[in-house]
């Protein structure tokens, strides 16, 4: 096994790729104890990786080739031995060549030409594999044994203070049950339909009176609140409310979280909160929660999943709008029962 004391590690984005990414750098970070690992990573979700335990450094990149490019002379000064692309397109293999490693793995079918950059080719299994266990190939094929997958943060005392201040806020303390909601996802394609999120979270606070707490970044407050607007019963919104690292400590405080095919859902499962998700166009076979004790509705129709942020279907996201908000409350009733319990 080659002595690698500087390995570069390159996963930029997006949020749920990243964790995704976490077991692979997690076996890494085993096999090479005394190495320095350092994670490149688009500055907008720096904060999560700087949480991932056994990060050494946090190398944060601006979009846009211009900040990407900026810092080819400060990584090729730290003079790795491996860089590790998981990406697998033409920027992140290019910046793997450019950072003067001399081994450069990555994967035999990455786009845009980026295996010609690689000097350890891994190859990829026509089956159907979750992200996870694909990026795990790469730590197999640099020798590494697989166990149990580890998705482990270090999440600090300070997080979980920040926590407790906005549950404060709202009238909560640690300790207490409430469901997390989120409503929106990148692609259009992947968002269940704000009224049928509105009826579930009236009637999920109905039944068990539970607080419905509702999360989301700054660009996704309008989705949030067009959800809201729509409920009969009270709400918190906390979109926009908290930084993306806040996410882990938050998310691992929630008795459940209903949610699109999202980053944060991914982060759900890493801190092991029980998760209902709604899919719709993308694979719960790649991409769906990791773990026991979540669950993925979907309605099967012939074109899904289509992996498509546009719809052509003749009638428009039938593989999200098909699930229903009753059929959604009655899978609660039978996977997450503990939930709708009412509390004195």
């Amino acid at each position: 096994m080659p002595d690698y004391r500087r390995i570069l590690f390159i996963k930029p984005s997006s949020l749920g790729d990243i964790v995704h990414a976490m077991p692979t750098f997690a076996v890494l970070r085993r096999l090479y104890p005394s190495a320095h690992l350092t994670w490149l990573v688009k500055r907008e979700w720096a904060e999560v990786v700087d949480r991932i335990a056994g990060v050494d450094q946090v190398w944060p990149v601006e979009r846009g080739a211009r900040g990407w490019l900026s810092q080819v002379p400060s990584l090729r000064a730290r003079r790795f031995d491996a860089a590790v692309d998981l990406q697998g397109l033409f920027r992140s293999a290019a910046m793997a060549w450019l950072s003067g490693a001399e081994e450069r793995i990555g994967f035999a079918n990455g786009r845009e030409g980026s295996p010609w950059m690689y000097t350890t080719r891994v190859a990829v299994p026509a089956a159907d594999l979750h992200a996870v266990d694909r990026y795990l190939l790469v730590a197999q094929a640099m020798g590494a044994p697989i166990e149990r997958p580890e998705f482990a943060f270090r999440i600090p005392v300070s997080d979980d203070e920040e926590v407790d201040r906005l549950l404060s806020r709202h009238g909560m303390k640690r300790g207490d049950r409430w469901v997390a909601v989120n409503v929106s996802a990148r692609w259009p394609t992947k968002r269940w339909p704000a009224a049928s999120f509105a009826t579930l979270a009236d009637r999920l606070h109905q039944e068990a009176e539970i607080p419905m707490i509702f999360i989301g970044s700054p660009g996704e407050r309008a989705d949030v609140a067009a959800v809201i607007g729509s409920m009969r019963r009270p709400a918190v919104n906390l979109a926009g409310a908290m930084s993306v690292g806040l996410l882990p400590a938050f998310l691992r405080q929630a008795a459940l979280l209903i949610t699109n095919d999202s980053g944060p859902m991914h982060i759900a499962a890493a801190v092991e909160t029980p998760i209902v998700a709604l899919f719709g166009p993308t694979s719960p076979a790649r991409t769906g929660p990791y773990g026991s004790g979540h669950s993925v509705l979907a309605h099967k129709i012939p074109c899904s999943p289509c992996f498509s942020r546009t719809c052509a279907n003749s009638v428009p996201l039938a593989c999200l709008t098909a699930t229903t908000p009753t059929q959604v409350l009655d899978h609660i009733r039978h996977v997450q029962p503990r939930i709708l319990e009412r509390r004195s």
